[in-house]
């Protein structure tokens, strides 16, 4: 009887996560507009954009931008603040495949989650400006004093010179580009120009909504994925793809990032290449 109960309500949960009834709580957090030259960057400071996973702590979880918890060990959440933090999980620079590995596997592993620090740039719902919490940041990061909980450097520019020297700097050094946050700017969510992010390529995503065949040297696998963006436009990515996943392919439904130059007039992306399946 009872097996039969626990069989029924196993049966209920999972037709609820299918209709959307019972979904993770998605954290608020703020997302980055992209740097065309459209503001003074005198007012803002800037960091280097990590190439990591999103990791929102609201002082007792630690949630991936999905609202899915982090399957960090216990001493990696025991060190945290009751104070929420919103960060990047990161590796170091080009390390992104290993670091999704290691922060999505169910059973962490200790020795690779050592190697994991928690990149701290923004306190959620925090007072006062930018520049006061990149302050504050410094302090909790110096008053915690472990490893894992870094304060991400926050430096002014004097003007657009200054900032494409920076830039290129990162670039050369392996890195993505460049973070640009209003100094002035209280804490708030959604997209906004309070936050910009300057890069040599910019990134997006797209559903699968289709497989196009391959021709020539891809006959037999998968030639392009068709898309379809937030906003109902439509393209193929034939770039970007190693030969496993030519053959096995993201799923119909599956969100996906890819990375293009720039934009046509008709709003699609120029040199749309395959980045990576979004997992969170």
């Amino acid at each position: 009887m009872i097996r039969h109960l626990l069989r029924g309500l196993l049966v209920v949960i999972s037709l609820l996560g299918q209709v959307g009834l019972l979904r993770a709580e998605v954290p608020l957090i703020l997302l980055a507009g992209i740097y065309r030259d459209q503001v003074d960057v005198s007012r803002y400071l800037v960091s280097e954009k990590l190439d990591g996973v999103r990791a929102i702590w609201d002082g007792q979880h630690l949630r991936f931008r999905s609202g899915n918890e982090v399957p960090a060990p216990r001493w990696f959440i025991d060190a945290l603040p009751k104070q929420a933090l919103d960060g990047e999980l990161w590796l170091g620079r080009g390390s992104f495949e290993k670091l999704s590995g290691i922060v999505r596997r169910e059973v962490a592993n200790d020795a690779e989650w050592h190697q994991v620090r928690y990149m701290i740039f923004e306190l959620p719902g925090g007072a006062g400006t930018f520049r006061d919490r990149a302050e504050q940041i410094k302090q909790i990061a110096q008053q915690l004093n472990v490893p894992w909980l870094v304060a991400v450097e926050q430096l002014p520019v004097t003007d657009r010179d200054a900032l494409k020297k920076r830039f290129n700097e990162v670039i050369a050094a392996g890195g993505e580009g460049l973070m640009l946050h209003l100094a002035e700017a209280p804490y708030e969510t959604g997209r906004s120009d309070v936050l910009l992010k300057m890069k040599a390529w910019q990134d997006a995503e797209a559903v699968v909504i289709g497989h196009l065949p391959g021709k020539g040297r891809n006959l037999g696998v998968l030639g392009a994925l068709r898309v379809r963006t937030p906003d109902g436009r439509e393209f193929s990515l034939g770039t970007g793809f190693s030969d496993a996943q030519r053959r096995n392919p993201p799923p119909i439904g599956a969100t996906v990032t890819y990375r293009y130059r720039d934009l046509t007039n008709k709003g699609l992306p120029k040199f749309a290449s395959f980045l990576r399946i979004r997992q969170e």
